[in-house]
Order: C-alpha cells, then sequence, then structure tokens
C-alpha cells in the first residue's frame, strides 16, 4: 500500500545504437525482465538477421537503420509486454518491405508463426495513411491481419510510436503530415485496443507538431504547477490511505495527470483557460484483489469520507467498454471544496487499461498457471476484432473513401449501453439511433424497422439513444430502407446494410428498364446506334445507360418519349433540314414532362429546361391544387395552393407565383405527411402501420408519436403515389378503434 505520482512513459534511457553487441544485450536483459518466457537464441539470431538485412540502409537522423526495428522489439518488451515471438517479429518486421529478403528467407529461418506476423505488418504498412488510401481491399488485409494474428496490430502500434519519437529527423512537411495521420487513425485505433498509455503518448507527440506554442504553453504550465497538485493529492489521499488500512486492504494510489493533448481538448471545448479546469488530476485506487465487489466497497469508503459528485459516476465494471476496460469512475468534492476524480479498480483491471489487448494475449498465453482472472474467457479476446469485422462485413464494392469515413467514426466514438427486451445488453457508439440499434441485432430486422418504442414510449427513428434505455423495434414486412435513413443512422453496420439494399433495389430496376427498353425497342422496330442512344441521353440530361435504365425502370422516364427523341434525331437527320436546331429537342423534353412531374398552365410562356422542386412544407401529390414559386437557384417550388406558408407570404409571392398543374401521367412515389390523433392503448402504432403497409405495400419513412397521458399525437410520413392512394389510407386509419382524426399535416 503506498501513495505514488505517475509520470509519463519516457523513451528507455539506455543508449542505442553505437554497439550491435552491447545493444542485443540491452533487449535481451529486458526480455528477461519482462516477458513470461524468453528464448534468448531466436531473440539474438532475429537481432543478427536484422543488422545483417539492414547494414547498409541509414535513418534520415543518419543513425544506422536498425536501430529503429531495436527500438520497436524494446517497446514491445517494455511497453505492451507480449511474448518472444513478439520481439523476434519487430525485429524482423522492415525486412521484406525494405530489403532483398523474402518472406521465405524468413520462414525458412524462423519458422511460419514469425513469418505470418511480418507478412501482415507488411501488408498493411501504409494503410492507415489516409492520404495514400487507394482501395477498400487494403482493409480487408487489414482485417485478416487483425483476426489471424493480433500481434501484427501491435507491432504497428509500436513502429508508429518509434517513429513519431523519432520526428524531429524529418523535414516539416513530413512532420505534419504524420503527426495529422497519428492523431486521426493510430491513436483513437490504440483507444480501441486498450492501449491506454500508447494512446496517450501518441496524442500529445502529434499535438507537439500540429501545434507547437499551445503544447509548450500548457508543458511548462503542468510543470510550474506539479508540486502544488501533488501535495494536494497527499491532502486527498491520507484519509483514504487510513481507512483502507484499517479495512485490511492492499491497495496502491496514484495521482494522474491529464496528458497535454487532453487537457488542450478540455479547454478549446469549455472554452476556458488551463487555470478553470478542476480536473488536471486524477486519482486512481488500484486494489490488489479479484473481487470486483471490492471496487465498490471502497467507492463507498471514499463517498463516506468525502462528498460525491452524483452525476459523474460511471460504472465499467458492470458494462465494460468494448475494449474490454473496466474500472469505476467517478468525482468528489475534495479538501478546499476543489473537484477531484476518483478511479477505482483491480490490479487485473488495470492491466487490461492499460495495456489492453496485449494484456489479453499474455493471460491467454498463460492459461493454466494459475494466473488467468476467474472473467476471462476465451471468445473475449475474439471480441477485439468483431467492431472492425463490423464495418468490413458489407463493405462490398463501397468506395474507399466511404470506408475510412465510417472506420474513423468507429474509432472516435465513445460508446453507449442499451439493452433488449429481454434485457441484452447493446453497445452501440453515441449517437445511434434504433435504426443502428435494428441493424446491431439484424440486418433483416434493421430493413424492415418502422418505429421504436424506448422505455416504453413511441420515439422517432432519428430519435438518439443514451446509456440504459431498453430498446423495442417495431417492424413491418412492407417496410423498407430509404435513403433518408442512411443520414439518420450513424454506425457502419447499419450504413452498409441501407447501401447494399438500395442498391440491390437499383440492380432491379436497372434490369426491368433494360427489359422495358428491348420490349419497345422491338414494338417500334427501331434499332438507334450508338452515337444516337448517347445524343438521346445527352437531351434527357442523364450520364451514362445505367442511369437511364435505372430512371426507365422506376417510371421517371417514359420510354416511348425516349424513342421519339432517338426518331427525332435521326428524322433531323435525313428528311427535316429546314427545321432549328433545337426544336425537336424542346418539343420531345415538354413531351416528356407532360407524362411524368408537373406542368406550366398554358398561359404561361414555354420555360426550357424547367427545373423544379416539391416543397417540404406541404408535400403536394398528383390530384391536388398546386402552385410554383420561382427560386433563386432551385428553379420552381411545387406547393399546394392551400399551403399555410403561401399564405403567410401573401402578396409579396404575387410576381414569382406561377400556375402549374400535374402531368397526365405519373409513374413515382410522393412524400406525404399525415397527423393522427386517437386514445393510445397497446397495439395502436401496430395497427396504425399495417393499416398503411398493407395497402398497395405502401412504404413508411418515418413514424414521430408522442403519447399525452391517455392521448397520442403522431406524425407519420410516407410514400404515395398520387392523391387517391393518399385518401385510401386516410380511410383506413380511420377506421382503428381509438383513432380520432386524421388529416394531412401542414407543417
Amino acid at each position: 500500500m503506498k501513495l505514488s505520482f505517475w509520470r509519463k512513459t519516457k523513451e528507455p534511457s539506455t543508449p542505442i545504437g553505437t554497439d550491435p553487441d552491447a545493444d542485443i544485450e540491452v533487449l535481451i536483459s529486458e526480455c528477461r525482465k519482462n516477458l513470461p518466457r524468453c528464448d534468448e537464441a531466436m531473440i539474438r539470431k532475429a537481432f543478427q538477421f536484422c543488422v545483417q538485412a539492414h547494414k547498409n540502409d541509414l535513418r534520415e537522423s543518419g543513425e544506422p537503420y536498425y536501430t529503429h526495428p531495436l527500438e520497436v522489439a524494446r517497446i514491445i518488451v517494455n511497453e505492451i509486454p507480449l511474448d518472444d515471438v513478439s520481439v523476434c517479429a519487430a525485429l524482423l518486421h522492415d525486412v521484406v518491405e525494405d530489403t532483398t529478403y523474402s518472406l521465405e528467407d524468413i520462414r525458412a529461418e524462423f519458422g511460419s508463426t514469425v513469418a505470418e506476423i511480418v507478412d501482415g505488418a507488411t501488408k498493411i504498412s501504409g494503410i492507415f495513411r489516409s492520404t495514400e488510401i487507394r482501395q477498400a481491399e487494403n482493409y480487408r488485409k487489414l482485417l485478416l491481419a487483425l483476426v489471424k494474428d493480433v500481434r501484427v496490430i501491435l507491432i504497428k502500434f509500436a513502429d508508429r510510436l518509434h517513429n513519431m519519437r523519432t520526428l524531429g529527423a524529418l523535414p516539416p512537411e513530413r512532420q505534419q503530415r504524420l503527426a495529422r495521420e497519428t492523431l486521426d487513425i493510430y491513436a483513437p485505433f490504440a483507444h480501441r485496443f486498450g492501449l491506454a498509455n500508447i494512446k496517450w503518448e501518441l496524442e500529445d507527440l502529434a499535438f507537439k507538431y500540429l501545434n507547437h506554442t499551445e503544447y509548450d504553453a500548457i508543458k511548462r504550465a503542468l510543470a510550474e504547477s506539479r508540486t502544488e497538485r501533488e501535495s494536494y493529492i497527499a491532502r486527498f489521499a491520507e484519509p483514504i490511505i487510513e481507512r483502507l488500512k484499517k479495512e485490511g486492504f492492499q491497495f496502491e494510489i496514484t495521482g494522474r495527470p491529464k496528458h497535454i493533448y487532453s487537457i488542450y481538448q478540455k479547454m478549446q471545448r469549455l472554452g476556458v483557460p488551463m487555470s478553470e479546469l478542476y480536473d488536471l488530476l486524477a486519482v486512481r485506487i488500484i486494489l490488489d484483489t479479484n473481487e470486483n465487489k471490492h471496487c465498490y466497497t471502497v467507492y463507498g469508503i471514499v463517498a463516506d469520507i468525502y462528498e460525491p459528485i452524483a452525476d459523474r459516476f460511471k460504472d465499467y465494471i458492470a458494462r465494460p467498454k468494448k475494449n474490454s476496460y473496466q474500472s469505476l469512475h467517478a468525482a468528489f468534492i475534495g479538501p478546499d471544496g476543489k473537484r477531484i476524480e476518483v478511479q477505482i479498480r483491480t490490479r487485473a483491471m488495470h492491466e487490461i487499461a492499460e495495456r489492453g489487448i496485449a494484456a489479453h494475449f499474455r493471460y491467454k498465453e498463460n492459461q493454466g498457471n494459475g494466473r488467468v482472472p476467474s472473467w476471462w474467457h476465451d471468445k473475449e479476446l475474439e471480441e477485439w476484432a468483431n467492431w472492425v469485422r463490423d464495418i468490413f462485413e458489407n463493405a462490398g464494392d463501397e468506395a474507399p473513401e466511404q470506408l475510412l469515413e465510417s472506420f474513423k467514426l468507429n474509432l472516435y466514438q465513445d460508446e453507449i449501453y442499451v439493452y433488449t427486451p429481454r434485457n441484452d445488453l447493446i453497445i452501440l457508439p453515441q449517437g445511434a439511433t434504433p435504426i443502428d440499434f435494428a441493424y446491431a441485432i439484424h440486418s433483416e430486422i434493421g430493413n424492415h424497422c418502422i418505429g421504436a418504442k424506448v422505455n416504453g414510449k413511441l420515439v422517432p427513428l432519428d430519435y438518439q439513444l443514451k446509456t440504459g434505455d431498453q430498446v423495442e423495434i417495431l417492424t413491418s414486412k412492407n417496410q423498407h430502407p430509404t435513403k433518408d435513413w442512411e443520414r439518420i443512422c450513424i454506425t457502419h453496420k447499419a450504413k452498409s446494410n441501407i447501401r447494399k439494399y438500395l442498391n440491390d433495389e437499383k440492380r432491379r430496376f436497372v434490369e426491368q428498364g433494360k427489359q422495358l427498353w428491348e420490349k419497345r425497342l422491338r414494338k417500334a422496330q427501331a434499332a438507334p446506334t450508338q452515337e444516337q442512344f448517347d445524343r438521346m441521353l445527352n437531351k434527357l440530361g442523364i450520364p451514362n445507360p445505367n442511369e437511364f435504365f435505372y430512371k426507365l425502370g422506376l417510371g421517371i422516364v417514359n420510354a416511348d418519349v425516349a424513342i421519339q427523341l432517338v426518331g427525332a434525331d435521326t428524322d433531323r437527320a435525313e428528311s427535316s433540314p429546314s427545321v432549328p436546331d433545337g426544336t425537336a429537342h424542346q418539343v420531345s423534353l415538354e413531351r416528356l414532362r407532360s407524362d411524368s412531374g408537373v406542368v406550366l398552365d398554358s398561359a404561361h410562356p414555354p420555360i426550357p429546361n424547367l427545373l423544379y422542386q416539391y416543397a417540404r412544407c406541404c408535400n403536394p401529390v398528383p390530384g391536388d391544387d398546386i402552385i410554383g414559386i420561382i427560386t433563386i437557384g432551385s428553379g420552381i417550388k411545387v406547393h399546394r395552393r392551400d399551403c399555410r406558408n403561401i399564405a403567410e407570404m401573401g402578396d409579396t409571392l404575387h410576381a414569382r407565383i406561377v400556375n402549374l398543374s400535374w402531368a397526365p401521367h405519373q409513374r413515382g412515389e410522393y412524400l406525404a405527411t399525415l397527423r393522427v390523433t386517437g386514445e393510445d392503448r397497446p397495439g395502436m402504432l401496430h395497427d396504425i402501420t399495417n393499416a398503411i403497409t398493407g395497402y398497395r405495400n405502401t412504404n413508411i419513412r418515418s413514424v414521430n408519436i408522442d403519447v399525452f397521458g391517455s392521448d397520442f399525437e403522431g406524425i407519420i410520413t410516407l410514400y404515395v403515389r398520387d392523391l387517391e392512394h393518399l385518401n385510401e389510407i386516410f380511410s383506413r386509419i380511420g377506421r382503428i378503434r381509438g383513432v380520432r382524426s386524421v388529416a394531412r399535416f401542414n407543417g
């Protein structure tokens, strides 16, 4: 039992690079001290191989190149202590990439395990370089390497850490690029693996090169206030130490300052100077016990001495983070009314918190020797990779940029803990919605999600879930994802499933469009050339054939009009040279618009290439009485004539109003919003959604229902074909027991 003050991990003080014979002895000495097993002969052999392979290479600093893999191996030994195989692989990790030796040479000398780790490290060498991402396949290589042997990624962390420690030897532009890449990708990835000390040092080193002025100012202030802070911690800890001794606990109390980048982030977030931050120093109580319940007992003891701050208590023991981090976090009012943070954990939890997956790996290696904690199971090591697998499992042909965006998003998000109706725990990123929850359970539940109940109350699909919420997903076989869902959800699993469904749906419409086009061509006995087909696409403003067939299958483009455009081009070229250029084009476009969308009343002069959008405030559908408002940059906004916004703006719109009517033939779907009120009862939402989706496979976009005592009011947005379709929905909902009113919602 002792009080100590945490000091930031520093580079080993022993000098390296002047004498290879002395260098290997330093490494062997550190291996004997830190590794559970140590095949010294194999490590010496790997070191000699490394020195020989890199004998003609120098680092940017002018040092022999072998010093870099040697320092990476020392980080593996001292800061992520794994095993002797990891040390050998670290010494050899650059050999295949940078020298004439092959992977087969390494396999022949050191066996398959070392060779596979080196191969994995080589394959993913540039994967995290956000400026160099070229193809999504690189991410799959990362996943395969990660799942096959987690030591691959741990060596890459050590590799990057040493590169950052020696970044000063590089030119400024490379310093900036590597520092940004480290802050964006490596540091949060290290956090996901539970490598707290590595993460902190990577962040601070990156921050040093990205914002040297702020870095130096905070570092200087921390150094100046160290004595005062350590004195305060001693005062705070003294009564706690006495009570814990009295209760018979074996423990260690440490005072840990926040790292520099974390302080800077908090200053920026709160908009305050460093002097106004109250939690620059946290107290950590580490118990030498295997009983998790003792952590709660110690929390009670501290709470008996100092006043706890209720909303600052976090229990990561009952609900561990995805990287298996466990600890109690709390805040108390200490001496002189100052706030101070306290973390309470067992020694095993501390090992996991500081060294993450490395500690798990060592526990796994040492199974059977009595050192494995009771809460550890084989399957937990696989959990380390699950969040990465979620990112890749449905990637398909997704663009690398999208994959990188999702990858980084998932790295940075904190977690929330939510529950199914059966109280199964689901861990999601902060900001997740019911759609994310639905896809986390199963892709089919996500695809048919129509609404959600959180803690027994109906919520909209864009509701942000919070830790402790119990979530029930409501589904309908007729519901399907829409493009808006991708904007609402945040997890890659949800986004990729939505994209997959929409892409599959698009492929179906493309195929239908191709079949329809071929059928119409045969009927018209037309055989347009590629040049004629391309000119027709250009007239319609469609960029490529796939998009044309998609719009044809969807009903946005009329096949007969498209054939007439091809025919008009042929007729003009062969038999109507006297028609002014563009006339047939304009006539055909007007005919096209008469088959889809809206048209100007005959009293108005024609407007070439008429652009229009449907107003979201009133969501007009075919059959509504409509007018248009001329806007700048957005063409004509189509409103219902009884739209409240139009009435409120009155005479100010007079000069910009144009009269519109619906085209004779409508093939698309249009958004409509309903307001439903009535008496709340079990099954009401189910009855309403079934009434909607059961008619012509109507698709619901969103449901937002509020309950007031025994009554409810709901706003439902859905897709309809026309006013007749909408009126039938009104009728079906109106017949439901307990529904008082259903009407158009004019937002």
